[in-house]
């Protein structure tokens, strides 16, 4: 039987397989990936003793945002993301759309930079020939995120635990370098001046871009059991143990390594294990290629959800919304999504671009928030069936807080 509707596009709904647990390991591993791999040398650069308060402080920035996202994701359970949020709000299909196309090419454009430096960091161990290896890394994600949201889950938590087995090894092999001045706890702390808070602050919004991922769990919305009440405690919760691991990571790492060593080193997990010897070194390189794997999966997996939930509400192509019979997964949405980011990946420098990603998820995050302020207003009462709710106050803090580093951001810029 065909279950197509008029216009010829199947109908069948998204399966129901993701559980609260999995949906935690999945949620860390949307951000534990590439960006602290990589940007754990930088922050301790510029805050030096104080990148664990730095990482903090970011988590902080972050679960603003995270709330917001946990609240609407029990208010709107459905995919599409920040697109439907702000449709709900403002009721501007102008605005809903631009926001789903802006999420979409911030996940392609970041899913093609993952792939580069997939191909990278394999470099170090043998010679490929690059755009080949790069179409071929790119076609391989896009299948097992067609074969299947289990699949596509369950590789992305595979690599996840392997990721946080790494970062506890690398925290208990930095504690046992040898030779390694004693250092005092108490240096952690930050001094009470005007410069090293600035720097701290600096790093903070750094130290944010390692958190960016949590906002893609809720475009699986329509694929989680129980949504209502798992998704908004299953955000939180990953985002509160990834910032713990960060916090930990980053602490071993400064009381154990000079911090100019750490923004000098191209892989600065590598300097916590270098006395252990080169399989060790090895090993950590084989991590960040999986790594980067795994945040590029990640990516095409958002992408071709939100362009999924988009196509459902009359704000892309139709045929964006066909599902698999058997796969059950949007493989339209999922082939032109890995077929772009194949394109970007061999044809342009994608450094100034995976920049600008950022900017444009802190500008979505602003407007979210500002819709869920928005929204609370004309609530009469609290939410029924016991819905995540947040006090009105802390949507707007949010909105605030992804303004402000925005325009951080651009002053860095200028």
């Amino acid at each position: 039987m065909n279950d197509a509707g008029e216009s010829g596009i199947e109908t069948h709904g998204l399966r129901r397989t993701i559980g609260f647990w999995l949906l935690v390991l999945y949620g860390i591993g949307t951000m534990v990936g590439a960006g602290f791999f990589a940007l754990s040398g930088e922050v301790a650069g510029e805050a030096g003793l104080q990148a664990p308060l730095a990482f903090g402080l970011a988590g902080l920035l972050a679960l603003f945002s995270a709330l917001a996202f946990a609240e609407l994701s029990s208010r709107i359970p459905h995919a599409g993301g920040s697109a439907r949020y702000l449709e709900t709000a403002f009721g501007r299909r102008w605005l809903s759309a631009t926001a789903g196309w802006m999420i979409i090419t911030t996940g392609i454009v970041s899913a093609a930079t993952l792939a580069v430096a997939t191909v990278r960091f394999m470099g170090d161990f043998v010679d490929v020939p690059q755009q080949l290896a790069i179409v071929a890394v790119t076609l391989a994600l896009g299948a097992v995120a067609a074969w299947g949201v289990k699949q596509a889950v369950g590789l992305v938590v595979g690599i996840c635990l392997v990721q946080i087995a790494t970062l506890i090894y690398v925290a208990a092999a930095a504690m046992s370098i040898p030779n390694v001045p004693a250092q005092d706890l108490a240096a952690l702390a930050p001094p009470m001046d005007a410069g090293a808070w600035i720097g701290i602050l600096g790093a903070a919004f750094l130290a944010f871009y390692a958190f960016i991922g949590f906002e893609d769990m809720v475009n699986m919305a329509e694929e989680v059991r129980d949504v209502r009440r798992s998704m908004p405690r299953a955000l939180v919760l990953s985002l509160l143990l990834t910032t713990g691991l960060y916090m930990l990571v980053s602490t071993t790492l400064v009381l154990s390594i000079p911090a100019e060593e750490l923004a000098a080193a191209g892989t600065p997990l590598a300097e916590a294990v270098r006395h252990h010897g080169s399989l060790a070194v090895a090993a950590i390189g084989a991590v960040s290629i999986l790594s980067a794997l795994n945040s590029a999966l990640v990516q095409i997996v958002m992408a071709s959800r939100v362009a999924y939930g988009m196509a459902n509400r009359g704000y892309a192509p139709a045929f964006l919304a066909t599902v698999g019979r058997r796969t059950r997964t949007p493989w339209i949405a999922t082939v032109l999504a890995t077929l772009f980011v194949a394109a970007l990946a061999v044809s342009f420098d994608l450094t100034t671009l995976a920049n600008v990603t950022s900017g444009v998820l802190l500008a979505v995050f602003a407007t979210v928030n500002a819709g869920l302020w928005w929204m609370k207003g004309f609530d009469r009462n609290r939410l029924p069936d016991g819905r995540f709710s947040l006090p009105r106050s802390v949507p707007l803090i949010g909105a605030a807080v992804s303004v402000a580093a925005l325009a951080f951001k651009i002053a860095q810029t200028l």
